[in-house]
């Protein structure tokens, strides 16, 4: 319901449930706005959804889209490719984790059931487990001593239960029904949960089955917050975490805040640094709070340009103008971005950018709009608002997959034939490029087609040029946007070359290589047909935006933290070039041979790879292992975005005066028509 936060919020709580809810920390009135998007987009199927959850987990249609649980990874959900509809279901095994999908890994399944199941007298006789005879039970009248009336308006379900299942699942449940503040109610209303997220949660304390589904992820991890049932909520964010992608990681980074998920915001966060561009230009970007809105803004390892930024923050604001029925003016949309304007580094724009743009859209005021075209062209540069240096962006790290390279006459030549390589890694990374090798006679231009494929996917590619100084270096190529990498995968790195045949090659090769927290493995391809190998060959050098070590992360907090005024008389390069990709003959090590600190052995590499790590989490330190990424002047470039020297800028604190509450969370979270959003874009499944 679109009014659910306020209904809610107004009414009043009944004795018992006050007191008991008051001793437990997840029972925040905030948290109940996440469920009102999923009332408003469930309400014409509502009947249909609860029917399904009730009935054992039939496919529920989401927009073509569906999420699965693939048989290789049973303790991480993902999306399954477009078309592919299947319903997920979880069982916990001995160990009480995650377990395997139902159906496989020795597992049993238990099919849910009805009253006509326990119809005959002695149905007991049928079910040879304790598990069958309590499943059975499952939202079942037989010998139920409590009923909730679950949902609210035209949602309304009243859900059977029995007291001693749900109290040795939960603690909440336990002190609502023999606590010392339990009271004899034969009815609990539950207006702010949803009967299917509510049926999922009953399911798992009677079954020990989690069945989750993209539209109902989210009102599920509500409700196990709501009754502390932890081992059902850490499935419902493994499932979030999986699922993650460009499109819907801004929206996930909300409700993540919402529910207090430290760990998913930091996945959020690592898709969105490395994909600032795609998911700041999602369809579920203007739908964050306006706290969230502002993170993002004031981040300072994004990568992306400023006009983009600066574009995302005015469809948030005609996005925010609709929802509150006023014209979406140049005002309005001033008005309603406040403060948080001031956390895009306009004065890092070219002067195209802003004059062509940001400058007629009537947003910036005219003092504003004078000064800034006066710090790009005057001596004497006023003194702004805005900060003045470019984001420090993402550094990208190198793996290089060599040891040395070689060069003897006649023996590596390009006549169009294909160099390709399979790779795999233990986490989530963005490619971002290819390190390759050039001429070995001598200065040379080279034309090269790069890609990289997933099961025989193309999921991007790119023709360009580099040019080879006739040394042992390699030369950078890039892709027009980074590449999500899932971990444990196999991806198949490509190229093709044209230009002078003779060139240096790898040798030496390692089967698994580690940089940083990330270890990769490497074999064969088929598809390479020029000698390209895990032993020798092209493609030396995989070039990816990863976890931080700890002296990148300390790095950027410096750089961000120098700065903490918004105001900024420093002098700015009046034509940076943000965005622009570093030259594809940057310099690096002429030497013939790789450090051994940058590659590591089979033998070598568990160690590194043991370590956690994670992107960095503005403000917050980490825990990870240095990379030792070899030579910097090289891997620190940043192709995507504003990169450089930063001078950091200031989160603006204050919001603009009379719209600081302007949109309720209840409003600000997953609108109708973008539950797709939560299910990502999918990949293929091995």
């Amino acid at each position: 319901m679109s009014n659910l936060y306020a209904k809610i919020s107004q009414r009043p709580m009944k004795r018992n449930e006050e007191q008991i809810f008051s001793v437990f920390p997840y029972h925040n009135i905030e948290m109940f706005n996440v469920l009102a998007p999923f009332h408003q987009n469930s309400a014409g199927a509502a009947g249909a959804g609860v029917a399904a959850a009730a009935a054992g987990g039939q496919n529920v249609r989401l927009e073509n889209m569906q999420v699965t649980q693939p048989c290789s990874g049973p303790s991480s959900p993902t999306i399954a490719s477009p078309g592919a509809l299947s319903s997920t279901s979880f069982c916990l095994a001995n160990g009480g984790g995650i377990g395997s999908v139902l159906g496989s890994g020795g597992c049993s399944v238990i099919s849910s059931t009805t009253a006509a199941d326990t119809a005959d007298p002695n149905w007991q006789a049928n079910k040879s487990t304790v598990r069958e005879r309590n499943a059975a039970m499952f939202n079942n009248d037989l010998m139920a001593d409590i009923r909730f009336i679950v949902g609210s308006d035209e949602q309304v379900q009243t859900i059977p239960a029995h007291k001693y299942v749900l109290a040795t699942g939960s603690s909440v449940f336990y002190a609502m029904f023999y606590g010392g503040l339990a009271e004899n109610k034969q009815e609990i209303k539950v207006p702010d949960v949803e009967p299917g997220a509510f049926l999922t949660l009953l399911k798992y304390l009677y079954c020990d089955e989690i069945q989750l589904e993209a539209d109902n992820v989210l009102a599920t991890l509500y409700v196990a917050k709501k009754y502390i049932v932890p081992h059902l909520a850490r499935a419902c964010v493994n499932y979030l975490e999986t699922s993650l992608t460009a499109k819907n990681a801004c929206l996930l980074l909300s409700q993540s805040r919402l529910f207090e998920e430290p760990e998913l915001m930091q996945r959020c966060w690592e898709v969105i640094d490395a994909q600032a561009e795609m998911a700041i230009k999602s369809e579920g970007f203007v739908d964050i709070d306006l706290k969230t809105f502002e993170t993002i803004l004031a981040r300072e390892t994004l990568n992306c340009k400023e006009i983009h930024l600066f574009e995302a923050a005015l469809s948030w604001a005609h996005a925010a103008c609709t929802k509150m029925d006023i014209e979406p003016t140049s005002s309005n949309k001033r008005q309603l971005l406040g403060q948080a304007l001031y956390l895009i580094r306009i004065p890092t724009m070219t002067l195209e950018e802003f004059a062509n743009r940001v400058a007629q859209l009537g947003i910036l005021t005219n003092q504003e709009t004078i000064d800034i075209f006066l710090n790009f062209t005057a001596k004497n540069k006023p003194k702004l608002t805005f900060p003045v240096k470019a984001r420090a962006g993402l550094k990208t790290q190198v793996c290089h997959r060599f040891a040395s390279c070689a060069y003897r006459s006649n023996q590596w030549r390009y006549r169009g034939r294909c160099d390709s390589i399979q790779f795999s890694v233990d986490k989530r990374i963005f490619i971002v490029g290819f390190g390759l090798y050039g001429s070995s006679t001598g200065a040379a231009d080279y034309d090269v087609k790069i890609e990289l494929k997933r099961l025989g996917r193309v999921l991007a590619e790119n023709s360009t040029k580099f040019f080879s100084d006739g040394s042992s270096n390699t030369f950078q190529v890039f892709f027009e946007t980074p590449i999500q990498i899932e971990p444990e995968c196999f991806y198949t790195a490509s190229v093709v070359l044209d230009g002078t045949e003779l060139s240096f090659f790898g040798q030496e090769g390692m089967s698994e290589v580690s940089v940083g927290t990330v270890t990769f493995q490497f074999q064969c391809s088929s598809e390479s047909t020029n000698g390209t190998g895990v032993q020798g060959g092209q493609i030396p050098e995989l070039i990816f935006y990863g976890p931080m070590g700890v002296s990148q992360q300390s790095s950027i907090i410096s750089a961000s933290a120098s700065n903490n005024t918004i105001n900024n008389n420093h002098t700015a390069a009046g034509g940076h070039t943000a965005g622009k990709q570093p030259s594809n003959n940057s310099g690096g090590s002429s030497s013939n041979s790789v450090p051994s600190t940058t590659t590591t052995s089979s033998s070598s590499s568990s160690s590194s790879s043991a370590h956690g790590g994670g992107l960095l989490l503005m403000g917050a330190g980490g825990s990870s292992s240095p990379s030792n990424t070899h030579s910097s002047d090289r891997s620190n470039v940043a192709p995507f975005g504003n990169g450089g020297d930063n001078d950091g800028a200031s989160t603006a604190s204050a919001n603009a005066a009379g719209i600081a509450n302007w949109l309720p969370p209840s409003v600000a979270g997953v609108s109708a028509g973008q539950q797709q959003l939560l299910a990502g874009t999918g990949e293929p499944t091995e």
